[in-house]
């Protein structure tokens, strides 16, 4: 059996985005961001910097100008960023536009992996249309039209949407708004006509949209994959997109960790340290452990994304639903142990607990995967 460790090239990409977000995407920096109410929402030197050392092209293979170094590569990137709580279009575009061109682009379209790479092109995943996610519930439709197709419908939560050049967005070109089948794939330019972004303001002060199509004319050529047959691809996509939701909120709970740690070590009550209350050792004893089961399951996750692993589907699920629980319980106890100063501005902790949260809720929360884990299981 192999051994869930990293091996050296993958520590040293870990070491090197620890350290580069902590100096230049740290929660400093979120800050920054929300109190400006910055338009944008994420740091364009941070990003171009982020590009330049080659994190946009981590799965990207090396003859579109990427490193082609794997999920569990990228998930030590996802991991430090939630410790950092950076806002990047990472995932949107380094994670979720590469995985979708990779899985199901055609030659041309993937001549788009040398633009994302380079920095030069934004992607995001539109594929949710209520509060809670059902990626077969699509109602959005694309009608034939000519030489091409017309597409109608609203989008939610579209991560990055506001900054994408391209949309990537689930349509229903047959079948019934619930069915598996009869979902196709389109790319849509975000400035065609008809295409309406709305910048949703998220308590985590990270960035989502509204999208809305109406009347968007695209050519066969937008169709990514085969028509009809877009939810299997995009079933892959969401267990990639998953495996490094769990690896971001690793991170969110083990910085919880150290942050909560670091502080009932300083904190005095009745002349002692807080730390030495055997009531917090006990909960922070817990937290540990569970922590540790976590990054085990988190890493299996990613490495079944690599070796494309028969039971990959079922340990995405079991690691986003292993992570939503421990990073709630992490932000929580963060909150808890600080005390009444967790709910204050000056303390960072509250960030934390307030990113943990839609990250839980993004492509299915601990009920939704589950529930997913168990049927996967045959219960």
């Amino acid at each position: 059996m192999q051994r869930l460790v990293l091996n050296e090239e993958q520590q040293m990409l870990k070491d090197s985005a620890a350290g580069f977000l902590k100096d230049s995407g740290s929660v400093s920096q979120l800050r920054e961001l929300r109190d400006n109410r910055d338009a944008t929402g994420f740091s364009s030197s941070l990003w171009q910097q982020m590009v330049e050392m080659g994190l946009a092209g981590t799965l990207i293979p090396e003859a579109f100008g990427g490193s082609e170094f794997g999920h569990v590569g990228m998930g030590q990137i996802s991991e430090q960023a939630g410790r950092n709580l950076t806002a990047a279009p990472l995932f949107a575009s380094g994670i979720l536009g590469v995985s979708a061109l990779l899985l199901a682009g055609n030659d041309d379209q993937k001549k788009q992996l040398e633009a994302i790479a380079a920095g030069q092109l934004l992607t995001a995943l539109a594929i949710d249309e209520q509060g809670r996610h059902a990626p077969n519930r699509v109602s959005t439709t694309a009608s034939p039209d000519g030489d091409g197709y017309v597409l109608d419908g609203q989008k939610t939560f579209v991560v990055d949407g506001h900054v994408a050049n391209t949309l990537i967005v689930s349509a229903r070109t047959a079948g019934e708004a619930d069915d598996e089948a009869g979902i196709t794939l389109f790319l849509v330019d975000a400035k065609a006509s008809g295409v309406e972004v709305e910048r949703t303001i998220m308590v985590d002060s990270h960035n989502a949209a509204v999208v809305r199509l109406s009347g968007v004319r695209v050519p066969a050529s937008a169709v990514l994959g085969a028509v009809d047959q877009g939810y299997s691809v995009l079933t892959s996509l969401l267990d990639i997109g998953n495996a490094h939701l769990a690896a971001e909120l690793l991170g969110i709970a083990e910085e919880s960790f150290e942050q909560t740690m670091n502080y009932i070590r300083d904190r005095k009550q009745f002349g002692v340290t807080v730390a030495s209350f055997q009531a917090l050792q006990h909960r922070a004893a817990h937290l540990f452990s569970e922590l540790e089961l976590l990054k085990s399951v988190v890493l299996k996750a990613l490495r079944s994304l690599d070796e494309q692993a028969d039971n990959t589907s079922a340990m995405v699920s079991l690691a986003k639903a292993k992570a939503c629980e421990i990073a709630q319980l992490a932000t929580n106890e963060g909150v808890q142990m600080h005390g009444g100063v967790g709910m204050t501005d000056e303390y960072d902790i509250g960030l934390f607990m307030k990113r943990a949260r839609p990250l839980q809720q993004l492509f299915g929360d601990y009920a939704y995967h589950a529930d997913r884990y168990a049927r996967l299981n045959g219960y």
